[in-house]
C-alpha cells in the first residue's frame, strides 16, 4: 500500500472515529482503524467499528500508487498526523509496518495488524435512504438527549426514541427520551415525502446518537434510513450505521398530564441566569429549587447546609393569582430550558406534586415534563 493524502483531510477523517473504536476491550483490534486504498478509484476508505456503530468513510487522494490495507491504532495515528507538519502526508505499507511521512521530513515507523483480523464490514449500496435536513437531526438530537437515562439496568431508556408520522399534510420526526424524572418530547417538519417506516418507533442508543450529532453538517442535507435493525446515516463521504435498542419503550404519552397547571410565561435568559446562580450553592447531596409565584411577582431560593443560601427576585411577570411554592432539581430546569429557541418560554406548574410542562412560547415542537420535589 502507498498512497499521498492532504494532512487535514486525512486528520479529519481519523478523527471522526475516535468516539467509535474501544478504548477498553479484550479483542485489541477494535482499538484500531482499517485503511484501504484502490489506485482505480484513488480514494482512501477509513472504516471503524466497536460492534454496535460501523463507520465507513471515503477521501480523495493526491495520489495512489499501490493498492492494500491495514489496520492500524486510531488514537496513535490521530496524535501523529495531528503532530507532524506538512500540508502532505506520505503513507508506505511494508509487510505490517507502516511508513507515514511529510513534506517537512519528520517521519513515524508504526506496527499494524492484519486487515484479515478486522470484522467483516459490508460496504452496502443498496440501503433505501431519504433526505432530510441536517439541521433538523441535529436540533431534535440537542432538545433530547440530555434526558436520556444513564441507568445501565433501564436498557430501553438508554437512548432515544425516534418517530415519524404526519401533522396536517406534514411529514415530521418526533424524538423522545426520558430518565424516570422527566421526559422530552421534541419534533420537527421535514420536507422528504418519503418515511422510515420505522413503525412504533426505534429507540437509538446514546453512544451512536452522540456520533450521529457529530458528523452532521446542520447548513447541508443527510440521508437517513433504517436497515438490518441498524440506523443509517449518510454525509457527502460517511456513512454511520448504528445498532439500535432491541426493547418497547414505555408509553411516554401516559406521563404527559391532562390536567392543566398554573401556566407563566417567562423570558427564558432572565430566568435561565437566575437558575443558574442558584445551581452555584447546589452539590451532589442536593441541588434542589424553591420557586415562589406571587402576584407579579417569581422567588427562587436555593439554600445547602453545605455550601450556603442563594436568593433571588424577578419582577413584573404575568402572573395575579395565589401564593404557590413548588420544588425542582435546579439542573434538570436549567437542561430544561437552555435548549429552548425562542425568546421566552411557557411554565405551567402542576400544583400539589404533579409534574409541570416547560415549552417555547406559541411553539408546541418542544415539551419537557419535569418532576416536582417535595418542599
Amino acid at each position: 500500500m502507498e498512497f499521498k493524502i492532504n494532512r487535514e483531510t486525512f486528520r479529519d477523517g481519523i478523527q471522526k472515529t475516535l468516539g467509535i473504536v474501544e478504548k477498553k476491550t479484550t479483542i485489541p483490534i477494535l482499538n484500531n482503524i482499517l485503511l484501504k486504498v484502490d489506485p482505480n478509484n484513488n480514494k482512501v476508505k477509513i472504516i471503524a467499528t466497536d460492534r454496535e456503530i460501523i463507520l465507513i468513510s471515503d477521501y480523495e487522494a493526491i495520489s495512489v500508487k499501490e493498492k492494500g490495507e491495514i489496520t492500524i491504532s486510531a488514537k496513535k495515528m490521530y496524535e501523529m498526523i495531528r503532530e507532524i507538519e506538512g500540508e502532505t502526508i506520505d503513507f508506505v505499507q511494508k509487510n505490517n509496518f507502516i511508513k507515514i511521512s511529510s513534506s517537512e521530513k519528520a517521519s513515524y515507523k508504526v506496527p499494524g495488524l492484519p486487515a484479515d483480523d478486522f470484522p467483516n464490514i459490508q460496504d452496502e449500496s443498496d440501503i433505501p435512504l431519504y433526505k432530510v435536513q441536517g439541521n433538523v437531526i441535529k436540533n431534535l438530537i440537542n432538545k433530547t438527549s440530555f434526558a436520556i437515562s444513564t441507568e445501565e439496568t433501564r436498557k430501553n431508556l438508554n437512548g432515544v426514541l425516534l418517530e415519524e408520522g404526519m401533522e396536517g399534510v406534514n411529514h415530521l420526526l418526533r424524538m423522545i427520551a426520558t430518565d424516570g424524572h422527566r421526559l422530552v418530547v421534541a419534533k420537527e417538519s421535514i420536507t422528504s415525502e418519503h418515511l422510515l417506516k420505522a413503525g412504533k418507533g426505534v429507540i437509538i442508543p446514546r453512544k451512536g446518537l452522540m456520533e450521529i450529532k457529530k458528523i452532521i453538517d446542520e447548513n447541508e442535507d443527510v440521508k437517513i434510513g433504517l436497515h438490518k435493525n441498524m440506523f443509517v446515516l449518510q454525509t457527502e463521504n460517511t456513512i454511520l450505521k448504528v445498532s439500535l435498542v432491541d426493547a418497547d419503550y414505555p408509553d411516554y404519552k401516559k406521563v404527559i398530564p391532562a390536567e392543566k397547571g398554573i401556566r407563566v410565561v417567562l423570558e427564558k435568559e432572565k430566568f435561565l441566569h437566575a437558575l443558574k446562580r442558584m445551581s452555584v450553592v447546589s452539590s451532589e447531596r442536593y441541588g434542589g429549587v424553591i420557586i415562589s409565584f406571587s402576584k407579579g411577582k417569581l422567588t427562587l431560593n436555593s439554600t445547602n447546609l453545605d455550601v450556603g443560601e442563594a436568593t433571588e427576585e424577578i419582577d413584573n411577570i404575568d402572573y395575579d393569582g395565589e401564593t404557590i411554592d413548588c420544588g425542582f432539581n435546579v439542573n434538570y430546569l436549567i437542561q430544561a430550558i437552555d435548549v429552548v429557541s425562542k425568546d421566552s418560554i411557557e411554565f405551567e406548574v402542576g400544583l400539589g406534586l404533579k409534574p409541570s410542562r416547560i415549552k417555547q412560547a406559541d411553539d408546541d415542537s418542544y415539551l419537557c415534563i419535569v418532576m416536582p420535589l417535595k418542599i
